[in-house]
């Protein structure tokens, strides 16, 4: 059994005991690499239908390209699909301008409380990855949020061998993290193997293309001649740039994500 192999059956193990062990699920989809792997590895594991609906939270500033994507393989993979928008943010003329952690808070990390809330879920499965970004780190593969989405980092159960704790208290909700061990290459070798469909603006178009995908007037695009994967791949075997570095809330604090995530951010 190669890495890839031993990813993999990982995953599928950490999905299958979050169907077995929880009530109401749903899955996160942003658009973007990490999720969309992991809905194909969702439809592995319940042999090509999944199970519980994916969840968009749609901010109105996502990229186009973006949505087209969402809708063409929601309509091909016959998925359960909710599309969330915190519309009376929206409404009150939220956006980038206020700030982009007031921003992101309000139309990303409100807005999923908003579909907690409304569709009572007991359990979100989600595509991070523990090397992305610092506060990722800190996760765990199954983690307590609160009734109101908090995460308290501080206090979080040892998971040693597989053995996931599964018992929280009622009212709170559990982000479920099956690819949290895989690393930005090991996604990539991934897509390339199983030959996943990606939303095209992470390959390169006049020296330019998308690494980390988010809302418009906040994601940059990276110098970049890969118009393939395997042109990605090697690309990153000689980067010393981080992943999220054309994230533009990254840039505003140095705890920004922390900050968010404490909260209740993906």
């Amino acid at each position: 059994m190669d890495r890839l192999d031993r990813l993999e059956a990982q995953s599928i193990y950490i999905l299958r005991e979050a169907y077995k062990k929880f009530g109401k699920l749903g899955m996160l989809w942003s658009i973007g690499k990490d999720s969309t792997v992991l809905l194909w590895l969702a439809k592995k594991a319940f042999f090509g239908h999944c199970p519980f609906p994916f969840i968009h939270v749609d901010t109105k500033y996502k990229i186009p390209e973006m949505i087209e994507f969402r809708d063409r393989m929601a309509k091909e993979y016959k998925l359960d699909l909710i599309v969330h928008t915190n519309q009376p943010a929206i409404d009150e003329g939220m956006g980038p301008d206020k700030g982009r952690l007031v921003c992101c808070k309000a139309l990303k990390t409100d807005g999923l409380q908003q579909v907690v809330t409304n569709y009572e879920f007991e359990g979100l499965i989600l595509g991070i990855r523990r090397d992305e970004e610092g506060s990722r780190s800190k996760e765990r593969v199954f983690s307590e949020r609160t009734k109101d989405s908090e995460w308290d980092y501080t206090n979080q159960p040892p998971e040693l061998w597989n053995q996931f704790k599964t018992d929280f208290p009622k009212g709170n909700h559990i982000r479920v993290h099956p690819i949290l061990h895989w690393n930005e290459i090991d996604i990539w070798a991934y897509i390339e193997r199983e030959n996943i469909p990606l939303v095209d603006l992470y390959f390169a178009k006049n020296g330019k293309r998308y690494r980390s995908l988010g809302c418009a007037p906040c994601t940059g695009q990276i110098d970049s001649n890969a118009t393939t994967v395997a042109d990605i791949i090697e690309e990153l075997k000689n980067t010393k740039v981080s992943e999220r570095a054309g994230r533009a809330q990254d840039q505003e604090d140095s705890y920004a994500m922390q900050k968010l995530r404490k909260d209740g951010y993906m």
